[in-house]
């Protein structure tokens, strides 16, 4: 067993922006108790909370657990001293924050380039914000926050409209960390902030060598948004579904 377990959430642990399914909780908390286990996205903190810590059963063991969202921006831990509600029992040890300043120039920088490529049309319908300043990152999901997954997996099944986005977003905002977040989304940090950074800020934080790390991601190939991952020295398991994973947790338990 790795000291340290790092999974991406969607597409990995759980579909596009849907809770972790209860057969995932169990086996979450069932390797809770065997070593550390990190969870990262491009979403925001109240997504993770959602999406994974209230699915987990009462008695998991949460210490064990770490959470960084926006792409490794920010990471928080879990204490046990502090108030039980609300959430606020995840501790921020840090966060690489854009200023309100950079969040509106990138968002103007979105807009404009959706405009001009015909990507993305703003006066259609979308499922909930299509641009969103989650603090440490701006992301622009093409059909909405809350588009339906099916939808999510038709849009962009080749990257390609992404990688228009991307090229288009990088050459306006040189200084900005520009990637893929999730099935329909483009994120934007500062730069150099991205899932390496966050792995490489967690192992240090935990005295816990990058080697004696496994990630485990459903895009790891090329232009995919688990890339970055190879900028570090982790081991790597690619999944290609939620369904893998599980398959995984259970061989990995099973070989403890």
């Amino acid at each position: 067993m790795n000291k340290l377990i790092i999974f991406d959430l969607d597409g990995t642990l759980a579909e596009s922006k849907q809770p972790i399914t209860t057969e995932m909780a169990e086996l979450v908390a069932k390797i809770l108790t065997k070593t550390r286990v990190a969870v990262i996205s491009g979403g925001a903190l109240s997504q993770f909370l959602k999406q994974v810590v209230a699915m987990l059963p009462m008695d998991a063991n949460l210490a064990n657990l770490y959470l960084l969202p926006t792409s490794g921006a920010a990471l928080y831990e879990f204490h046990t001293s502090t108030s039980l509600s609300a959430g606020n029992n995840w501790k921020k040890i840090y966060e690489e924050r854009l200023s309100e300043k950079e969040a509106h120039t990138i968002e103007t920088m979105m807009r404009a380039v959706a405009e001009e490529t015909g990507v993305i049309n703003f006066r259609e319908q979308s499922w909930g914000e299509r641009i969103e300043y989650r603090g440490s990152q701006v992301s622009m999901s093409a059909l909405g926050q809350q588009a339906p997954v099916a939808l999510k997996k038709a849009w962009d099944p080749n990257h390609t409209k992404r990688r228009m986005l991307q090229t288009h977003i990088v050459e306006r905002l040189p200084q900005f960390e520009v990637r893929y977040g999730g099935l329909t989304t483009i994120d934007v940090t500062k730069h150099g902030i991205d899932k390496a950074y966050g792995i490489h800020k967690l192992c240090e934080r935990l005295g816990i060598a990058e080697t004696d790390t496994l990630y485990v991601g459903d895009e790891l190939e090329s232009g995919g948004n688990d890339e970055a991952v190879y900028k570090t020295s982790v081991q790597t398991k690619s999944v290609a579904s939620p369904s893998d994973t599980e398959r995984l947790i259970e061989s990995l338990l099973t070989a403890s």
